[in-house]
Protein backbone atom coordinates (compact mmCIF):
# COMPACT_ATOMS: atom_id res chain seq x y z
CA UNK A 1 0.00 0.00 0.00
CA UNK A 2 1.31 3.45 -0.72
CA UNK A 3 0.69 6.30 1.18
CA UNK A 4 0.33 10.14 0.35
CA UNK A 5 -0.30 13.22 1.59
CA UNK A 6 -1.65 16.48 0.40
CA UNK A 7 -0.08 20.09 1.25
CA UNK A 8 -2.66 21.91 -0.79
CA UNK A 9 -6.52 20.86 -1.56
CA UNK A 10 -5.69 18.75 -4.77
CA UNK A 11 -8.77 18.41 -6.98
CA UNK A 12 -10.73 15.56 -6.84
CA UNK A 13 -11.25 14.50 -10.04
CA UNK A 14 -7.20 14.14 -9.84
CA UNK A 15 -7.36 12.39 -6.89
CA UNK A 16 -9.86 10.01 -8.65
CA UNK A 17 -6.53 8.66 -10.77
CA UNK A 18 -5.36 6.82 -7.32
CA UNK A 19 -6.22 2.97 -7.32
CA UNK A 20 -7.08 0.73 -3.97
CA UNK A 21 -3.13 0.81 -3.64
CA UNK A 22 -3.14 4.32 -2.71
CA UNK A 23 -4.28 5.58 0.76
CA UNK A 24 -3.95 9.65 1.94
CA UNK A 25 -2.75 10.10 5.60
CA UNK A 26 -2.26 13.10 7.53
CA UNK A 27 1.19 12.89 8.15
CA UNK A 28 3.89 14.21 6.01
CA UNK A 29 6.60 11.48 7.85
CA UNK A 30 4.22 8.76 7.32
CA UNK A 31 3.64 9.45 3.46
CA UNK A 32 5.48 8.08 0.01
CA UNK A 33 4.73 10.82 -2.11
CA UNK A 34 3.69 13.80 -1.44
CA UNK A 35 0.91 16.54 -3.70
CA UNK A 36 1.56 19.93 -3.59
CA UNK A 37 1.22 22.91 -5.39
CA UNK A 38 1.95 26.64 -3.84
CA UNK A 39 2.15 25.24 -0.27
CA UNK A 40 5.82 26.49 1.24
CA UNK A 41 8.50 23.39 1.79
CA UNK A 42 11.90 24.87 2.14
CA UNK A 43 11.79 24.35 5.99
CA UNK A 44 9.94 21.32 5.45
CA UNK A 45 12.18 18.47 7.56
CA UNK A 46 11.50 15.30 4.97
CA UNK A 47 11.51 11.63 6.56
CA UNK A 48 13.05 8.52 4.93
CA UNK A 49 10.20 7.05 3.45
CA UNK A 50 9.30 9.79 1.33
CA UNK A 51 9.92 8.45 -2.50
CA UNK A 52 8.45 11.47 -4.72
CA UNK A 53 6.71 14.68 -5.07
CA UNK A 54 4.66 15.84 -7.43
CA UNK A 55 3.79 19.71 -8.06
CA UNK A 56 0.47 20.35 -9.66
CA UNK A 57 1.41 22.95 -11.90
CA UNK A 58 4.79 24.39 -13.65
CA UNK A 59 6.73 26.28 -11.52
CA UNK A 60 8.49 24.27 -8.10
CA UNK A 61 10.62 27.76 -6.69
CA UNK A 62 8.50 26.33 -3.35
CA UNK A 63 10.30 22.98 -3.30
CA UNK A 64 14.31 22.85 -1.97
CA UNK A 65 15.16 20.84 -5.33
CA UNK A 66 18.17 20.59 -4.37
CA UNK A 67 17.84 18.89 -1.06
CA UNK A 68 15.33 16.69 -2.71
CA UNK A 69 17.98 15.73 -5.19
CA UNK A 70 20.47 14.59 -2.58
CA UNK A 71 17.75 12.98 -0.63
CA UNK A 72 16.88 10.30 -3.80
CA UNK A 73 13.66 12.41 -3.73
CA UNK A 74 12.72 12.76 -7.46
CA UNK A 75 10.36 16.03 -7.82
CA UNK A 76 7.72 16.22 -10.91
CA UNK A 77 5.90 19.20 -12.09
CA UNK A 78 3.15 18.99 -14.70
CA UNK A 79 4.07 21.40 -17.71
CA UNK A 80 1.42 22.04 -20.32
CA UNK A 81 -1.69 21.06 -18.25
CA UNK A 82 -2.70 24.57 -17.38
CA UNK A 83 -1.41 25.84 -20.63
CA UNK A 84 -4.62 26.83 -22.79
CA UNK A 85 -6.05 28.60 -18.75
CA UNK A 86 -2.63 30.84 -19.17
CA UNK A 87 -2.93 31.52 -23.04
CA UNK A 88 -6.50 32.44 -22.57
CA UNK A 89 -5.44 35.06 -20.34
CA UNK A 90 -2.83 36.89 -22.33
CA UNK A 91 -4.64 36.97 -25.08
CA UNK A 92 -7.13 38.80 -22.71
CA UNK A 93 -4.34 40.47 -21.49
CA UNK A 94 -3.57 41.88 -24.82
CA UNK A 95 -7.31 42.76 -25.23
CA UNK A 96 -7.09 44.72 -22.00
CA UNK A 97 -4.33 46.53 -23.26
CA UNK A 98 -5.38 47.42 -27.23
CA UNK A 99 -9.00 48.58 -25.87
CA UNK A 100 -9.40 50.02 -22.85
CA UNK A 101 -12.09 47.41 -21.70
CA UNK A 102 -11.52 48.77 -18.01
CA UNK A 103 -11.36 52.16 -18.20
CA UNK A 104 -15.04 52.05 -19.87
CA UNK A 105 -16.16 49.26 -17.48
CA UNK A 106 -15.04 51.49 -14.51
CA UNK A 107 -17.03 54.69 -16.13
CA UNK A 108 -20.37 52.38 -16.32
CA UNK A 109 -20.13 51.73 -12.94
CA UNK A 110 -19.31 55.69 -11.92
CA UNK A 111 -22.50 56.78 -13.63
CA UNK A 112 -24.72 53.62 -13.10
CA UNK A 113 -27.22 56.23 -11.74
CA UNK A 114 -27.41 58.24 -14.79
CA UNK A 115 -30.68 58.33 -16.28
CA UNK A 116 -29.32 59.61 -19.39
CA UNK A 117 -26.41 56.94 -19.28
CA UNK A 118 -27.23 55.53 -22.95
CA UNK A 119 -27.21 59.05 -24.50
CA UNK A 120 -24.47 60.08 -22.45
CA UNK A 121 -22.05 56.98 -22.81
CA UNK A 122 -22.02 57.77 -26.44
CA UNK A 123 -20.12 61.03 -25.84
CA UNK A 124 -17.79 59.61 -23.21
CA UNK A 125 -16.99 56.19 -25.06
CA UNK A 126 -14.08 58.32 -27.32
CA UNK A 127 -12.45 58.40 -24.16
CA UNK A 128 -11.66 54.36 -24.13
CA UNK A 129 -10.83 53.86 -28.05
CA UNK A 130 -8.32 51.81 -28.43
CA UNK A 131 -6.45 49.51 -31.42
CA UNK A 132 -7.21 46.00 -33.08
CA UNK A 133 -4.94 43.57 -32.83
CA UNK A 134 -5.26 42.65 -36.33
CA UNK A 135 -2.40 43.36 -38.28
CA UNK A 136 -0.03 44.08 -34.95
CA UNK A 137 3.36 42.50 -34.74
CA UNK A 138 3.62 39.81 -31.78
CA UNK A 139 6.71 38.67 -30.25
CA UNK A 140 6.91 35.66 -28.19
CA UNK A 141 10.13 34.42 -26.18
CA UNK A 142 9.73 30.97 -24.91
CA UNK A 143 8.07 28.57 -27.31
CA UNK A 144 6.64 26.42 -24.80
CA UNK A 145 3.62 24.72 -24.03
CA UNK A 146 2.07 28.08 -23.20
CA UNK A 147 4.27 30.18 -25.70
CA UNK A 148 3.12 27.58 -28.79
CA UNK A 149 -0.52 28.06 -27.63
CA UNK A 150 -0.63 31.96 -27.34
CA UNK A 151 1.66 32.34 -31.08
CA UNK A 152 -1.17 29.99 -33.12
CA UNK A 153 -4.16 31.86 -31.24
CA UNK A 154 -2.41 35.34 -32.22
CA UNK A 155 -1.71 34.29 -35.81
CA UNK A 156 -5.74 33.35 -35.48
CA UNK A 157 -6.59 36.70 -34.57
CA UNK A 158 -4.81 38.10 -37.79
CA UNK A 159 -1.76 39.32 -35.93
CA UNK A 160 2.10 39.16 -37.24
CA UNK A 161 3.51 36.60 -34.76
CA UNK A 162 7.58 36.06 -34.61
CA UNK A 163 9.00 33.49 -31.85
CA UNK A 164 12.12 33.41 -30.58
CA UNK A 165 13.63 29.98 -28.37
CA UNK A 166 17.31 28.97 -28.81
CA UNK A 167 16.18 26.00 -27.37
CA UNK A 168 12.63 25.08 -28.75
CA UNK A 169 12.08 21.25 -28.65
CA UNK A 170 11.29 19.47 -31.59
CA UNK A 171 7.21 19.07 -30.60
CA UNK A 172 6.84 22.42 -29.65
CA UNK A 173 8.72 22.93 -33.27
CA UNK A 174 6.30 20.43 -35.30
CA UNK A 175 2.92 22.15 -33.47
CA UNK A 176 3.69 25.91 -34.47
CA UNK A 177 1.82 27.19 -36.94
CA UNK A 178 3.82 27.48 -39.83
CA UNK A 179 3.59 31.39 -40.74
CA UNK A 180 5.43 32.07 -37.30
CA UNK A 181 8.62 33.77 -37.90
CA UNK A 182 11.47 32.77 -36.36
CA UNK A 183 13.56 35.40 -34.60
CA UNK A 184 17.01 34.84 -34.70
CA UNK A 185 17.76 36.77 -31.49
CA UNK A 186 15.51 38.51 -29.25
CA UNK A 187 16.64 41.95 -30.13
CA UNK A 188 14.92 41.80 -33.34
CA UNK A 189 11.25 40.98 -31.30
CA UNK A 190 11.98 44.22 -28.83
CA UNK A 191 12.68 46.38 -32.08
CA UNK A 192 10.41 45.07 -33.67
CA UNK A 193 7.05 44.00 -32.41
CA UNK A 194 4.22 46.10 -30.83
CA UNK A 195 3.40 43.14 -28.45
CA UNK A 196 6.36 41.20 -26.61
CA UNK A 197 5.19 38.18 -24.29
CA UNK A 198 7.61 36.04 -22.09
CA UNK A 199 6.92 32.61 -21.48
CA UNK A 200 10.05 31.12 -20.01
CA UNK A 201 11.12 29.40 -16.60
CA UNK A 202 13.21 31.67 -13.70
CA UNK A 203 16.48 30.84 -14.41
CA UNK A 204 19.40 32.49 -13.19
CA UNK A 205 19.95 33.51 -17.05
CA UNK A 206 16.34 35.00 -17.16
CA UNK A 207 15.80 36.56 -14.25
CA UNK A 208 16.21 40.33 -14.81
CA UNK A 209 16.20 39.89 -18.62
CA UNK A 210 13.35 42.55 -19.15
CA UNK A 211 15.81 45.41 -17.93
CA UNK A 212 16.45 49.07 -18.88
CA UNK A 213 18.55 47.86 -21.60
CA UNK A 214 15.92 45.51 -22.97
CA UNK A 215 12.77 48.30 -22.84
CA UNK A 216 14.96 50.79 -24.41
CA UNK A 217 15.16 48.95 -27.72
CA UNK A 218 11.62 48.25 -27.95
CA UNK A 219 9.28 50.78 -29.78
CA UNK A 220 7.88 53.58 -28.67
CA UNK A 221 4.35 52.96 -27.11
CA UNK A 222 4.42 49.00 -26.87
CA UNK A 223 3.19 46.80 -24.64
CA UNK A 224 5.12 44.05 -22.27
CA UNK A 225 3.15 40.91 -20.88
CA UNK A 226 4.22 38.43 -18.16
CA UNK A 227 1.94 35.73 -17.21
CA UNK A 228 5.76 33.54 -16.66
CA UNK A 229 7.04 34.45 -13.80
CA UNK A 230 7.51 37.86 -12.01
CA UNK A 231 11.49 38.13 -11.72
CA UNK A 232 11.91 37.58 -15.12
CA UNK A 233 11.24 41.21 -15.30
CA UNK A 234 12.89 44.53 -13.95
CA UNK A 235 9.47 46.53 -12.27
CA UNK A 236 11.44 49.51 -11.59
CA UNK A 237 12.93 49.81 -15.13
CA UNK A 238 9.01 48.95 -16.35
CA UNK A 239 7.95 51.69 -14.22
CA UNK A 240 10.33 54.55 -15.77
CA UNK A 241 9.18 53.03 -19.34
CA UNK A 242 5.20 53.60 -18.27
CA UNK A 243 6.00 57.34 -16.63
CA UNK A 244 7.67 58.23 -19.76
CA UNK A 245 5.67 56.79 -22.33
CA UNK A 246 7.88 54.37 -23.51
CA UNK A 247 5.30 51.67 -22.98
CA UNK A 248 1.97 51.95 -23.19
CA UNK A 249 1.42 48.91 -20.60
CA UNK A 250 2.54 46.47 -18.71
CA UNK A 251 0.02 43.65 -18.28
CA UNK A 252 1.09 40.81 -15.52
CA UNK A 253 0.08 38.28 -13.40
CA UNK A 254 1.54 38.58 -10.52
CA UNK A 255 1.29 41.45 -8.21
CA UNK A 256 3.56 42.98 -6.56
CA UNK A 257 4.04 46.05 -3.65
CA UNK A 258 6.01 47.77 -6.59
CA UNK A 259 4.20 47.47 -9.57
CA UNK A 260 0.52 47.28 -7.93
CA UNK A 261 -1.55 50.73 -8.90
CA UNK A 262 1.01 52.22 -11.50
CA UNK A 263 -0.50 54.05 -14.08
CA UNK A 264 -0.36 52.13 -17.01
CA UNK A 265 0.24 48.66 -15.26
CA UNK A 266 -2.83 46.27 -15.99
CA UNK A 267 -2.02 43.28 -12.94
CA UNK A 268 -3.77 40.45 -12.32
CA UNK A 269 -4.31 38.30 -9.25
CA UNK A 270 -2.07 35.52 -10.56
CA UNK A 271 -5.20 34.18 -12.20
CA UNK A 272 -3.26 32.11 -15.13
CA UNK A 273 -4.00 28.37 -14.32
CA UNK A 274 -7.08 29.35 -11.87
CA UNK A 275 -9.64 27.92 -14.29
CA UNK A 276 -10.96 24.07 -13.42
CA UNK A 277 -10.13 22.61 -16.05
CA UNK A 278 -6.38 23.71 -15.34
CA UNK A 279 -6.32 22.25 -11.69
CA UNK A 280 -8.28 19.60 -12.63
CA UNK A 281 -5.63 18.77 -16.25
CA UNK A 282 -2.32 19.43 -13.04
CA UNK A 283 -3.75 17.02 -10.34
CA UNK A 284 -4.18 14.55 -13.12
CA UNK A 285 -1.11 14.33 -14.61
CA UNK A 286 0.92 14.71 -10.87
CA UNK A 287 -0.94 11.62 -10.30
CA UNK A 288 -0.08 9.66 -13.07
CA UNK A 289 3.22 10.69 -12.47
CA UNK A 290 3.81 9.69 -9.33
CA UNK A 291 1.83 6.30 -10.10
CA UNK A 292 4.10 5.39 -12.71
CA UNK A 293 7.20 6.58 -10.52
CA UNK A 294 6.43 4.33 -7.29
CA UNK A 295 5.21 1.39 -9.50
CA UNK A 296 7.06 0.94 -12.25
CA UNK A 297 10.23 3.80 -11.47
CA UNK A 298 9.65 5.34 -14.80
CA UNK A 299 10.41 9.33 -14.80
CA UNK A 300 8.72 11.74 -16.84
CA UNK A 301 8.45 15.60 -16.47
CA UNK A 302 11.34 15.63 -13.37
CA UNK A 303 12.62 18.77 -13.20
CA UNK A 304 15.64 17.49 -10.67
CA UNK A 305 16.76 13.91 -12.22
CA UNK A 306 16.10 12.41 -15.74
CA UNK A 307 13.38 11.24 -17.80
CA UNK A 308 14.08 7.65 -17.98
CA UNK A 309 11.10 5.20 -19.18
CA UNK A 310 10.94 1.67 -19.12
CA UNK A 311 7.62 0.72 -19.72
CA UNK A 312 5.46 -1.30 -17.10
CA UNK A 313 7.40 -3.75 -15.44
CA UNK A 314 5.97 -6.94 -15.85
CA UNK A 315 6.71 -10.14 -14.14
CA UNK A 316 10.70 -8.51 -13.34
CA UNK A 317 11.56 -7.54 -9.97
CA UNK A 318 12.86 -3.89 -10.94
CA UNK A 319 15.53 -1.96 -9.13
CA UNK A 320 15.77 1.68 -9.19
CA UNK A 321 19.33 3.66 -8.16
CA UNK A 322 19.33 7.52 -7.97
CA UNK A 323 23.28 7.98 -7.79
CA UNK A 324 25.49 11.08 -8.14
CA UNK A 325 26.58 11.78 -11.91
CA UNK A 326 30.00 10.30 -11.49
CA UNK A 327 32.13 7.53 -13.81
CA UNK A 328 31.85 3.75 -13.27
CA UNK A 329 28.62 3.73 -10.99
CA UNK A 330 27.21 1.13 -13.55
CA UNK A 331 29.70 -0.81 -13.60
CA UNK A 332 29.47 -0.97 -9.99
CA UNK A 333 26.16 -1.92 -9.48
CA UNK A 334 26.36 -4.94 -12.45
CA UNK A 335 29.69 -6.53 -10.51
CA UNK A 336 27.20 -6.60 -7.11
CA UNK A 337 24.39 -8.05 -9.34
CA UNK A 338 26.74 -11.16 -11.48
CA UNK A 339 28.39 -12.19 -7.72
CA UNK A 340 25.68 -12.74 -6.67
CA UNK A 341 24.31 -14.43 -10.08
CA UNK A 342 21.47 -11.61 -10.67
CA UNK A 343 20.51 -11.80 -14.40
CA UNK A 344 19.68 -8.66 -15.80
CA UNK A 345 16.90 -8.53 -18.41
CA UNK A 346 17.20 -5.34 -19.48
CA UNK A 347 18.77 -1.75 -18.26
CA UNK A 348 18.30 1.35 -18.60
CA UNK A 349 20.84 4.52 -16.92
CA UNK A 350 20.20 8.84 -17.80
CA UNK A 351 21.94 11.56 -16.28
CA UNK A 352 21.02 15.20 -15.85
CA UNK A 353 23.77 17.46 -14.10
CA UNK A 354 25.10 15.87 -11.42
CA UNK A 355 22.43 13.23 -10.86
CA UNK A 356 21.88 9.92 -12.57
CA UNK A 357 19.34 7.41 -12.34
CA UNK A 358 19.65 3.65 -13.03
CA UNK A 359 16.93 1.32 -13.92
CA UNK A 360 17.79 -2.52 -13.86
CA UNK A 361 14.83 -5.26 -14.56
CA UNK A 362 16.33 -8.70 -12.82
CA UNK A 363 14.49 -12.13 -14.04
CA UNK A 364 14.37 -13.59 -10.06
CA UNK A 365 14.27 -12.22 -6.55
CA UNK A 366 16.75 -9.95 -5.12
CA UNK A 367 17.81 -10.82 -1.74
CA UNK A 368 18.09 -7.87 0.77
CA UNK A 369 21.49 -8.43 1.03
CA UNK A 370 22.04 -7.18 -2.52
CA UNK A 371 20.27 -4.63 -2.15
CA UNK A 372 22.46 -3.20 0.89
CA UNK A 373 25.06 -4.12 -1.00
CA UNK A 374 24.05 -1.27 -3.65
CA UNK A 375 23.00 0.88 -0.73
CA UNK A 376 26.83 1.07 0.48
CA UNK A 377 28.08 2.00 -2.77
CA UNK A 378 30.00 5.55 -2.38
CA UNK A 379 27.57 8.19 -4.17
CA UNK A 380 24.03 6.12 -4.44
CA UNK A 381 21.79 7.94 -2.85
CA UNK A 382 18.38 5.43 -2.59
CA UNK A 383 18.21 2.29 -3.78
CA UNK A 384 14.27 0.84 -4.45
CA UNK A 385 13.12 -2.73 -5.45
CA UNK A 386 9.59 -2.80 -6.74
CA UNK A 387 8.13 -6.23 -6.98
Amino acid sequence: MYKYHCLNPISPVGMEEFTDSYAPVSSVNDADAILVRSAGMHDMEFGDRLTAIARAGAGVNNIPLLECAEKGIVVFNTPGANANGVKELVIAGMLLASRDIIGGINWVQENEEDGNIAKDAEKAKKAFAGCELEGKKLGVIGLGAIGVLVANAAVALGMDVYGYDPYVSVESAWRLNRSIRHAKTVDELYKDCDYITIHVPALENTKGMIDKDAISLMKKGAVLLNFARDVLVDEEAVIDALVTGKLKHYVTDFPTSVIAGVKGAIVIPHLGASTEESEDNCAKMAVRELRNYLENGNIKNSVNYPDCDMGCRGENTRIVLLHHNIPNMLGQFTKILAEDNMNIADLSNKSKGEYAYTMIDIDSEVPAEVVEDLRRVKDVLRVRVIE
